[in-house]
């Protein structure tokens, strides 16, 4: 094998993947123009050969080192000022790593550890900086005047010995370089914080970086449009990008109580991804999951993973924030912990937790005023109130409601959660057809949450009989979004109504059952079970799960489900006739 010392410079863009999904032909047009009017001028100027092109990335050979970094650095220093004029979205912006090694000759093409290292530090370097292995310094430090900072040994992803590592431009305080020994960093805002580590690309085959970090952009993207959670931003995560995952020294360096990692690998036309979530403190896994696919569209599996991933992680951190708060005494909570306490008691559905539920949402609010999230949930409170037949009086809390809806949106206009909230309290008011714009608008915001694709579904349900299939996709997306959430039982029962009035009975049967596996399921699931039942020719065992319901709801009536209803128990003239058959009483 033919071999020659060579300095190797890797380049690739900043968030191709989403500026590719955005606008693919005006970023192909301003790469292209870019590389005519700067990128192969300034290669060309300092004598470099281009070795290939790969999607959003480019590898550059170069005879001498001096001439590598001082293209690298003109290059980055020219992209800024061609960006000062752009829009944030259409911004290009470089990544390069510089390394000094032997390479291996293969036709027009370059190999070997020298080059791996070159992309290993790419993948390091900040956005519009460049990293440079120990080898290149030693040759331009006193040669240029570009100032590097030191990041001492780094342990870069598939290379066997550590690598030392200088970036530019230097800063005062990088992040990779905290100290082992310093103290916890205080909490970001009340709210909980999670990072989302670069994806690691398990293919061996470094073209396929770009789907990897394309799926750890996204799912930030994405994760940030719940606005309870606080999201390290991509800059401070990327740093860690090809390193050694200490999981506690991360979460203490930024600050955050959650960690998610993961892993691409493409074999052919299939592709395995995996996902962890670990509670950053304590090192512990609290969810981990593994998904194979086949590659069609690189850019549809991408918006299906990110948002099956999305979906996974915001329940499940909400959840153990939830737990962590169940057992503290309520005069040392704050007012986050406060409103976790309330939704805790919440989603257990019964109705001494709604109550405890009101108070402490009630404390939350006594606490912040400006809490947009618990006027949201209170709102959303008292819509379970009416649905459970636990309020006094209908009006009067429907009423209370709205207010609430209407404060948490003054609050925060850009949170899905208010929008959502304030859909489901009309809903209760039977004001379907503006709880539909609402549910859309949360969605607008945030399209993975599963909560509004639930809502949604139970609108247009109420609202006529004329858009059951978009319901059952929109109850459907909550539980593929969400297969861990406390609301999964209404997620399967709204399906199960839906089915009923199309006549499917079996299918909605089947519904109710696996609704019926959850423990804080209300009396809509046993119902609608027995008119299945019923429908189905299994009148004796439809009478039993009846029976069974009025004793878990002591004065349980037709009464309940159809003044939830209201104008829309017309829609359910079968469902409610068997109800009567099979023996529930009108009161």
């Amino acid at each position: 094998m033919e071999r020659r010392l060579a300095a190797i410079l890797a380049a690739d863009v900043v968030g191709y993947s989403r500026m590719i999904r955005a606008d693919e032909e005006g970023t192909l047009l301003a790469l292209r123009a870019l590389r005519e009017e700067l990128i192969d001028p300034k290669i060309a100027a300092h004598h470099g050969r281009i070795v290939k092109l790969m999607g959003d990335g480019v590898l550059v050979e170069f005879a001498s080192v001096v001439d590598a970094v001082t293209c690298g650095g003109e290059v980055q220093q020219a992209m800024v000022a061609r960006n000062a004029d752009c829009a944030e979205a259409q911004r290009i912006v470089f990544r390069i790593g510089i390394n000094l090694g032997d390479v291996v000759i293969d036709g027009d093409d370059i190999q070997g550890d020298g080059v791996n290292v070159a992309a290993r530090l790419e993948a390091l370097a900040e956005p519009g900086g460049l990293c440079i292995s120990g080898a290149v310094h030693e040759q331009v430090r006193d040669r240029l005047d570009l100032v590097f900072e030191d990041l001492g040994d780094q342990q870069l992803k598939n290379i066997d010995r550590p690598v030392h590592v200088w970036k530019w431009p230097a800063s005062e305080t990088p992040p990779a370089l905290v100290s082992e020994s310093t103290e916890k960093v205080p909490p970001l805002s009340k709210n909980p914080a999670i990072a989302v580590l670069p994806f690691d690309n398990m293919s061996g085959d470094p073209e396929q970086e770009f789907f990897a970090d394309g799926m750890t952009e996204d799912i930030i993207t994405e994760l940030s449009k719940f606005r309870w959670l606080t999201v390290i931003a991509r800059n401070s995560t990327f740093v860690y990008k090809g390193q050694a995952t200490d999981v506690q020294k991360i979460a203490r360096d930024l600050g955050v109580g959650y960690v998610l990692e993961g892993s691409v690998r493409r074999a052919g036309e299939r592709v395995r991804i995996t996902a962890q979530l670990i509670d950053g403190p304590s090192n512990e896994h609290i969810w981990a999951q593994r998904y194979d696919r086949q590659l069609q569209d690189i850019f549809d599996l991408q918006d299906e993973m990110t948002h099956t991933i999305v979906g996974m992680i915001e329940p499940e951190v909400a959840n153990r924030e939830r737990e962590r708060v169940r057992n503290k005494p309520t005069e040392d909570m704050n007012a986050w912990e406060l409103y976790q306490r309330g939704l805790w008691h919440r989603w257990r559905f019964t109705p001494a937790d709604i109550l405890k539920a009101h108070e402490f949402l009630d404390g939350a609010i006594s606490r912040d005023p400006s809490f947009a999230a618990a006027y949201a949930h209170r709102a959303w409170t008292m819509y379970v109130e009416i649905m459970i037949n636990l309020a006094k009086d209908r009006a009067e809390a429907v009423a209370a409601g709205i207010a609430d809806a209407r404060r948490a949106v003054e609050l925060n206009d850009r949170d899905p959660l208010c929008f959502c909230a304030y859909g489901f309290i009309l809903t209760a008011g039977h004001q379907f057809a503006d709880a539909v714009q609402l549910y859309r608008r949360s969605l607008d915001l945030n399209p993975s949450f599963a909560a509004a694709h639930y809502g949604l579904s139970v609108s247009l349900t109420f609202a006529d009989a004329e858009h059951d299939e978009e319901a059952l996709r929109a109850a459907r997306m909550a539980e593929r979004l969400s297969p861990n959430d406390p609301l999964m039982w209404t997620f399967l029962n709204i399906q199960g109504m839906v089915l009923i009035r199309a006549g499917d009975y079996e299918m909605a049967r089947q519904a109710f059952a696996r609704a019926g596996q959850y423990p804080n399921k209300l009396f809509w699931v046993p119902l609608g079970s027995a008119v299945c039942l019923w429908e189905l020719g299994d009148t004796d065992k439809a009478r039993d799960v009846i029976a069974a319901a009025q004793k878990a709801n002591p004065g349980l009536s037709i009464a309940w489900p159809s003044a939830f209803l209201g104008p829309a128990a017309k829609l359910f003239g079968r469902y409610f006739d068997v109800l009567r058959e099979a023996g529930l009483p009108e009161q």
